[in-house]
């Protein structure tokens, strides 16, 4: 088992969103507050050749990609992914996360990404309603058209606070959509899912992975060394579906972000060499 191996950039400051999109929906990137030369340097220091960006500091180089080009070949790293997220519940301002979405898919595309990752599916402060579901799957699959239209593909993540945590919340939103499953192992593990299992049960949408340590008590995201959520037995079904793609290592907050990876890289090659 040889993986292509990859770390998000988003460790390398203060994880938040964009304050203007409290007013205005099209603006409503994620975002790091951080260094990304540093990040992407530190990254591709580290023996990993690929990276995803959040949709908000990706965007920061909008109208200067090809700045962003020479970081990402300076440092010996492909851009991989954008990630961004959305309502998606909501008509009224469904085309505006659309439009927003598209900007960063039309960005990742142009710098010769292969994803584009979301998350969503917003909670309602009066809670769920019986036609929420479809709504989100309805609207992935116009994501789905997006990616298409850039030539990405589209892959859902699962994330915690919203309406697609657990794993029949995610059997319920596949029935609606056909767009691809990217499993955050931290997030799935901290909603109670079985990962491996869910893995090999859906392992024909699977084509990119983000893998994440998880810690019960106290709660935290940890390197994929540590941890609550045992990342062999995650391995283990990857190799049994016999996964070939892109890993991700991503770690939302670490006190030394390049240690953090560092130890997540040396984890995979220790797995690798298990195998050989």
């Amino acid at each position: 088992m040889t993986w292509m191996k990859a770390y998000h950039a988003n460790c390398w400051g203060r994880l938040g969103g964009n304050a203007v999109g409290v007013t205005s929906i099209t603006q409503l990137t994620y975002r790091t507050f951080g260094d990304m030369e540093q990040a992407i340097g530190e990254i591709g220091a580290l023996g990993y050749t690929g990276t995803e960006l959040f949709d908000g500091n990706l965007l920061d180089y909008e109208d200067n990609l090809d700045d962003l080009r020479r970081l990402l070949d300076a440092s010996g790293v492909r851009l991989l992914a954008t990630y961004g997220g959305g309502n998606f519940i909501f008509d009224e301002i469904l085309e505006e996360e659309l439009a927003r979405l598209e900007r960063g898919a039309a960005a990742a595309a142009a710098v010769g990404a292969d994803y584009l990752v979301v998350g969503g599916g917003a909670k309602r402060a009066g809670g769920t309603k019986p036609d929420d579901i479809k709504r989100l799957g309805a609207a992935l699959n116009k994501v789905g058209d997006i990616a298409r239209k850039h030539g990405l593909t589209a892959h859902f993540h699962p994330h915690l606070t919203t309406i697609v945590e657990n794993a029949n919340e995610v059997r319920a939103v596949f029935k609606e959509t056909s767009i691809g499953f990217c499993p955050d192992t931290a997030h799935l593990a901290a909603a109670g899912v079985n990962v491996p299992d869910l893995i090999r049960e859906h392992k024909d949408r699977i084509s990119y992975v983000h893998l994440k340590g998880f810690q019960k008590e106290p709660f935290a995201f940890t390197p994929i060394d540590e941890g609550t959520l045992e990342m062999d037995t995650v391995v283990d079904a990857l190799r049994d579906i016999s996964y070939d793609g892109w890993v991700l290592v991503e770690l939302d907050s670490w006190p030394d972000p390049k240690e953090g990876a560092a130890r997540s890289m040396a984890y995979l090659r220790n797995a690798e060499d298990a195998t050989a």
